[in-house]
């Protein structure tokens, strides 16, 4: 008995820490941002955003109309203020996180990437396809930490397969990030100075948010709520502090199945 407790009780721990080392960045406010800037935002061509487009606290908003929205332009008011607030705490959680697999250097198109945190020490390309195996799990998490700058090729792509979203999907940039032309681009672009989305560059089921620069689209399509953005999968996992509460009940309730199983062993001794 005490044998197969002991044996319960490592694997159990094993499984609470994995599950508490599993981080979903929340955005607070900025997730109902398609697009949020720091400086200016500005549109050229027939743009489409589904989700509000924000600015905080630069000096204008540009483009629309004739480009559409489907929620609310927030320019230097106090819902674009909070966004950017949250969007900070966010970037600051992403790249606070454990680097699972280094990638410096390498091209990310033609790659085939599983959930986890990945790191580029400086700047990170992709020219080609990268696929994101959600391996079936809906809350499956990805995070990119990029040192400098994140560039896309002329008709790249980013492919979420197997139950994933573009809504767990994070590329923290820590500088400026450029779409090239008819990319076609999946999750939350959080990037510490500027966004560009050249011609025809899409964000299918994620957002594009700057802290302290410009967003400057021409003719894109930015969706926050598009085919594989579920509702479920927009809360993800827990943040740190649910999973580790949820970790120390599971302990006490491990400390409390090993007291009973000492009694019963006892008792069974004992007859």
């Amino acid at each position: 008995m005490k044998v197969r407790s002991v044996s319960l009780i490592i694997v159990l721990l094993w499984a609470a820490n994995v599950y508490a080392t599993t981080v979903n960045v929340g955005l607070g406010a900025a997730n109902l941002f398609a697009v949020l800037g720091g400086t200016t935002v500005t549109k050229t061509g027939a743009s489409s955003i589904n989700g509000n487009v924000g600015l905080w606290s630069g000096t204008s908003i540009t483009g629309f109309p004739p480009g559409t929205v489907s929620g609310t332009i927030d320019a230097t008011n106090a819902s674009a203020m909070q966004a950017q607030m949250d969007l900070t705490s966010a970037y600051n959680v992403a790249a606070a996180q454990p680097c699972g697999g280094v990638l410096t250097g390498q091209n990310l198109g033609g790659q085939t990437l599983t959930a986890g945190v990945y790191c580029f020490a400086s700047s990170a390309q992709l020219n080609g396809t990268l696929i994101l195996n959600a391996q079936g799990d809906a809350n499956a998490v990805f995070i990119f930490e990029i040192g400098s700058t994140l560039t896309t090729l002329s008709n790249s792509h980013v492919t979420i397969i197997n139950g994933g979203s573009g809504n767990n999907v994070f590329w923290q940039v820590g500088g400026s990030a450029t779409l090239g032309t008819t990319s076609q681009f999946a999750g939350n672009i959080l990037a510490l100075s500027s966004i560009t989305l050249d011609a025809g560059a899409d964000v299918s089921c994620g957002r594009a948010l700057a802290l302290n620069g410009t967003v400057t689209m021409d003719t894109n399509n930015v969706s926050i709520d598009s085919p594989g953005c579920s509702a479920a999968a927009i809360g993800g996992v827990p943040e740190p502090g649910t999973a580790t509460l949820l970790s120390m009940g599971l302990l006490v309730g491990l400390v409390g199945y090993a007291q009973r199983a000492r009694r019963l062993s006892k008792q069974a001794l004992s007859c």
